[in-house]
Formats: structure tokens, sequence, C-alpha cells
């Protein structure tokens, strides 16, 4: 088994988790994470409907490419462009830390999470109270990678959901539409639990 370095960090509202095989790799995730929420508050602050609508919202070809990528995962998935906003600034981490060469390479923000890796990994399911919460997960393999995944909840967290899931999974092969794809899906869970 490889030696494995990690941090966990929050920047704002994002709580953010980083695990590699190389140290330095940590801290160019953190400085892109941080570049892209500015280049994200200058853009809402120029485009105020990014932040808060519900459907998906046209940008322009020469938006920032953290901006673009939110508006075609919205598209997709047909949310609003936040719905992707914590997936693809993982991803946006995640790729900084492969071009300067780390193997493994996962970064989770708010329970997206984006990741590359030439060795296995496990990951596990918070679902808050839920009976099943970290007690069920996932066991990816390198042939997997690269991958996204997406929490969606309406019990835990501050992000806005229309349904009620303690926890709606989706992958991707990208964290950002595996966010959005994943609020999406739990926008419908609605009604009450028939386990009560």
């Amino acid at each position: 088994m490889k030696n494995l370095y990690s941090d966990h960090i929050s920047i704002k509202e994002s709580d953010i988790f980083i695990k590699t095989d190389l140290k330095l790799a940590i801290n160019e995730a953190i400085k892109s994470i941080k570049k892209n929420r500015e280049i994200l508050e200058r853009y809402i602050k120029k485009y105020p409907d990014f932040k808060t609508s519900f459907k998906p919202v046209k940008v322009s070809k020469d938006a920032p490419l953290l901006i673009r990528m939110m508006a075609l995962a919205a598209e997709k998935s047909e949310v609003g462009p936040m719905a992707a906003v914590a997936g693809a600034l993982a991803d946006l981490g995640m790729d900084v830390m492969r071009k300067i060469g780390a193997k493994v390479c996962v970064v989770e923000n708010g329970g997206e999470i984006s990741a590359y890796s030439n060795i296995q990994i496990d990951v596990g399911i918070y679902a808050c109270e839920s009976i099943l919460s970290e007690k069920i997960g996932f066991r990816l393999k390198p042939k997997d990678f690269p991958i996204g995944i997406g929490t969606s909840s309406g019990t835990v967290g501050h992000a806005f959901s229309f349904g009620v899931a303690d926890a709606a999974i989706a992958f991707a092969d990208n964290a950002t539409l595996a966010d959005a794809a994943a609020t999406a899906i739990g926008n419908e869970v609605r009604g009450k639990d028939r386990e009560k």
C-alpha cells in the first residue's frame, strides 16, 4: 500500500477532504479551489441569476471554465447551475493534482467526489440519521477511474433540495455532472417513509 497524504480544509461554504500520494498535490488542489471560488463569486456579482436559478442558465462560450462546466451539467440534469458547484470545484482540484503527477487524486467537497487512482479506493455513504448511514459504500478499482460521485440530500447539509432523500447518489465521468444529476434525483424523492 502506498503512503497517502490527506488534509481537511474549509473555504467558506466548501468543506473539502483531499487524499493523494503526492503531498504537493494537496496545496495545488486547495489553490485551484480557492481561485475558482473567486472566479465564481465575481461571475455571480455580474450575473446573479446564475446563483439563484433552479433551471439551467445559458452562458457564453467565453465564460470561465468553471462556469461552463456548471452550466453544461445543469443543462444535462435540468437543474440550476449551482447544483453542480461542489462537484465542479472538486473536478478542477483533482485535475490539477493529476497534472503535477499525482497517481492517487481524491477531492471530496461537501459529498461530491472527483477521483482518479491507480489503487483501489473505498467510498462510504453518509446519510445523517438513516439506518444505512456509514454502513454502505462502494469499492472502486483502478479501471473505474476517473470517476465523479455526487450526493444530494434533503436532510443533510446547507444545499437546497426539493426532495427528502437522506442520500441520493449519482455516478458520472466527472463530479460536476454527478453533482447535478444527484440533485435532480434527490429533488424527485418525496413522500412518507414506509419503514417508520
